[in-house]
């Protein structure tokens, strides 16, 4: 990927994710760097800010977002708040990568798209996972037909939440706590990323041991045709995560693919036998930076759009009408704008 000038950055939230690792994949990025951010706690922010060496603390989104040095924005704060920050800095003209969900509303969602394509910024969902080198080798073993073709998936997103991201997470479902808002949009969007089609129809069900649900399993039907089986916790220490692909030729298996560490290895099994498939590993926040910065300078898309993040939105939501009404749920919207 070709040079491009980098990005001055505002951080939205003083969050763990961006301090262990988008703050780093940012500065990765030739002339990009982080020019301040804003915490609705002063204290907390000058605590994080002296941490990760940056230098301006704002108390105020507006105050962030009136500074002509930055030129884009990361939001990570809770989920209910993504919205009417992102909207707010896309109004400002900065361009935003913005932490999933994109909204806790499809039309919320949809408003977001819409309005970065009239401020001509660029709108990005950070579903770091499609820049983990294992998932781009799965995804590429199925466009090039190692399996043939694609009947059923198989994703096991089987962890235990770190002390450091939980609260909000397991307490409160109005900041959009619980595992679908987490795993399920980021295993929806990475099935879709791999094989190229969209989620029409949803059957799940969920735990009922909690307030807010910590394990998930559904049943997504593509418009491909194929049968993805996924099961999502936030409670289980020792379950480890995983990705499988049956086709009509073969099978992929991947095992250590859907964390945020450059991990994980991939087998191809077919008439051949089984045997390993070579995988260069590189860091996912850095290649999502890379994506973005890129398209922020004019050249391509990120890694995850805007319309992306409509789409495993969607499919998220889908989830947790079915678990409520106990029917399967048809997407109401599944495709990119």
């Amino acid at each position: 990927m070709e040079d491009v000038q980098g990005l001055n950055w505002g951080l939205v939230g003083a969050s763990t994710i961006a301090r262990e690792y988008v703050i780093d994949a940012i500065r990765s990025q030739s002339g990009s760097d982080v020019a301040a951010m804003v915490s609705s706690d002063r204290e907390r922010g000058e605590r994080f800010a002296a941490q990760c060496d940056i230098p301006r603390v704002a108390t105020s989104l507006e105050e962030l977002l009136e500074d002509d040095l930055v030129d884009a924005v990361y939001i990570s704060t809770t989920n209910q708040h993504h919205a009417s920050q992102a909207l707010a800095a896309i109004r400002a003209g900065k361009h935003v990568l913005c932490e999933k969900p994109l909204a806790m509303s499809l039309d919320d969602a949809r408003s977001m798209v819409e309005a970065a394509e009239v401020g001509n910024v660029v709108l990005g969902t950070n579903h770091h996972l499609r820049g983990a080198a294992t998932i781009q080798k799965i995804r590429n073993l199925v466009v090039e037909g190692a399996v043939g073709t694609p009947l059923y998936a198989e994703v096991a997103h089987v962890c235990q939440l770190p002390p450091d991201l939980r609260g909000w997470r397991l307490e409160d479902s109005a900041a959009g706590g619980g595992v679908a808002f987490d795993l399920v949009g980021h295993d929806a969007d990475t099935l879709r990323y791999i094989l190229d089609s969209e989620v029409v129809e949803v059957s799940a069900m969920a735990d009922s041991h909690y307030p807010i649900e910590q394990g998930m399993v559904a049943v997504l039907k593509f418009d491909s045709g194929v049968l993805a089986h996924i099961i999502d916790t936030f409670n289980v220490p020792y379950g480890g995560t995983g990705v499988t692909i049956h086709g009509t030729r073969g099978t992929i298996r991947a095992n250590d693919v859907l964390t945020q560490q450059p991990v994980g290895t991939v087998t191809l099994v077919d008439d051949r036998g089984e045997r390993a498939m070579d995988v260069q590993h590189h860091g996912l926040y850095e290649y999502a930076l890379q994506r973005f910065t890129s398209a922020a300078r004019g050249h391509g898309t990120p890694l995850a759009t805007g319309g992306d993040g409509v789409a495993s939105l969607a499919v998220t939501l889908a989830a947790r009408a079915s678990v409520a009404s106990g029917s399967s749920e048809t997407v109401e919207y599944s495709g990119g704008l």
